[in-house]
């Protein structure tokens, strides 16, 4: 059966929830609903639903003129064999020393290079995405300072693309924490790809709301890669658990978010190292300086 998306937008998350809730109800109904927030802070929200078959378009207009939302997009969604897509759109990916790579390429591992396997999954970070990139990037620059981190955690770790990184070059104690249980078990399997298990303790946690992060801590290196609002939500805990001259690489956040951002963890004792952008997104490397 052809499978069917449709996608409209509207200002708010009460009224973006209220039109999921009215999608559901449909005759017919659709297979799932999803409501995410546009993240470039306009305050839009899109709701999306999938169906099996063509949606009823009538409803979908009465519905959005009901609540105020823009006018449905109706796609049909072709048929796509998504392991020949993966190995077609995912090319090998190089970071300075690291070199991020799914099995389809596994026998493209440069000599010298630090391999990270990571295969596209349920969970973010396949080091494709700017913002993972970029966490890598600053990552090797410091390394190639001299630098060196023992204890590092990863908050909001998808598949811990990072925390392996880390393990791999020498910190003694990682952990990674996600909110999402399904990226945490990615992330365990991820470990045992790289035949690494053990050597990075993943958590299922909010933010630090962990025994085994708090205990762990102060941290030589934090790095989380999530979204404007929680990296200001935790700065204060990034502060707290961070050691004195200890560095956080900070991403998920858009190019125009930067400044605020900088300007927060500035509050909380954290000076600019460095700001790099890979298009639309950027990441910062700070310091404790309290």
């Amino acid at each position: 059966m052809t499978t069917y998306t449709a996608l409209t937008t509207m200002m708010g998350k009460p009224a973006a929830d209220a039109v999921s809730e009215a999608m559901e109800n449909m005759e017919p109904a659709p297979t799932g609903v999803g409501v995410f927030e546009v993240e470039d802070d306009s305050g839009l929200w899109e709701v999306g639903g999938y169906f099996e078959g063509a949606p009823d378009e009538v409803a979908l207009a009465l519905l959005a003129a009901t609540f105020g939302a823009k006018p449905f997009v109706v796609s049909e969604v072709p048929e796509t064999d998504w392991v020949a897509h993966v190995k077609r759109e995912l090319p090998p990916v190089e970071a300075g020393r690291f070199f991020v790579y799914g099995t389809h390429d596994a026998d493209a591992l440069p000599d010298g290079r630090v391999g990270l396997l990571i295969d596209a999954a349920m969970a973010f970070g396949t080091g494709h995405h700017g913002t993972t990139l970029g966490c890598l990037k600053a990552y090797d620059r410091l390394l190639g300072e001299d630098m060196a981190f023992g204890d590092v955690a990863d908050i909001g770790c998808g598949t811990a693309v990072l925390a392996m990184a880390a393990a791999k070059t020498g910190s003694a104690q990682v952990i990674a924490s996600d909110i999402d249980q399904v990226a945490v078990d990615v992330a365990e399997a991820n470990l045992s790809a790289n035949d690494m298990s053990g050597a990075v303790t993943c958590v299922a946690a909010a933010g630090f709301d962990e025994p085994r992060l708090t205990n762990a801590a102060p941290f030589d290196l934090i790095f989380a890669n999530i979204l404007k609002g929680p990296l200001i939500m935790l700065a204060p805990d990034m502060a707290k658990h961070v050691k004195s001259g200890g560095i956080v690489i900070l991403s998920g956040l858009l190019n125009e978010q930067a400044d605020e951002i900088i300007a927060v963890y500035a509050q909380n004792g954290f000076n600019l190292l460095h700001h790099d952008m890979i298009v639309d997104w950027s990441t910062l490397t700070l310091r404790q300086e309290t």
